[in-house]
């Protein structure tokens, strides 16, 4: 694609249920659908050189989900990460993961550190999984350090900026999303990186997540390269970086 590429690309997957409903199949398979959908568009950002990728997995929210819905969720996470972890080798892939991590099961996480340490030393391409993430409980956790250190006098109120608050958000060396893709047609951003994306370019499709193909992807790629991004600006960055 010979237009700038997105930096960063965060995905809500949204769909895989409503996808297996359709069908008269089982939610869960809709799940196991959405993983392997997962597996092309990591690849696919991969190969079109894209440096970050973000993916709504689970939400803090998910947890009131049917208890036997949120055990399955969690099988399918574990065996993710075993079926995909030879791939992140091949294809240099780091994997990190941001949320309320401690909340997972012991097993789940185990698997999940595990595989964030043997993929640290990656840098083709960053593939987070956003877990019993919650945009707003990021918010109040970024809030929680920062008020800790002002108690221990390692930091004075007036010295709170943006800045600082950003350095306290789960992965702050993580650039801000340049893209958020929202698949179901779903017009909303249901508590997904509400610091991040205060500039990112939207874009929804009514396509669920299970069909979600790197065509659909290009797609998106190309509606946010006919953006004019001015980030509060009367002149585009692009032109101010053209200059």
């Amino acid at each position: 694609m010979p237009k700038t590429l997105p930096r960063h690309i965060a995905i809500i997957m949204d769909g895989n249920g409503r996808w297996a409903t359709g069908r008269g199949l089982p939610r869960i398979l809709g799940h196991r659908a959405g993983a392997d959908a997962v597996r092309r568009i990591t690849e696919a950002c991969c190969e079109l050189g894209v440096s970050a990728l973000t993916l709504y997995a689970f939400s803090w929210e998910n947890w009131s989900r049917p208890t036997d819905e949120t055990k399955e969720l969690m099988t399918l996470l574990e065996e993710f990460l075993a079926r995909e972890t030879p791939i992140l080798h091949k294809d240099q892939v780091r994997l990190r993961a941001i949320g309320r991590l401690s909340e997972l099961p012991a097993g789940v996480l185990a698997r999940l550190n595990q595989v964030m340490a043997e993929t640290a030393r990656y840098s083709r391409m960053t593939l987070t999984l956003a877990l019993s993430y919650g945009g707003r409980q990021e918010i109040v956790d970024a809030a929680r350090r920062i008020a800790q250190l002002v108690q221990e006098g390692r930091c004075r109120p007036e010295e709170i900026d943006e800045a600082l608050f950003a350095q306290h958000l789960y992965l702050p060396d993580l650039p801000d999303p340049d893209l958020l893709i929202r698949t179901s047609g779903e017009q909303r951003l249901s508590n997904f990186l509400l610091w991040q994306i205060s500039y990112s370019e939207l874009y929804v499709t009514p396509r669920y997540w299970p069909d979600f193909s790197r065509d659909d992807l290009e797609e998106a790629i190309r509606a946010y390269q006919e953006r004019d991004r001015r980030f509060g600006r009367t002149t585009s960055l692009r032109s101010v970086t053209n200059r």
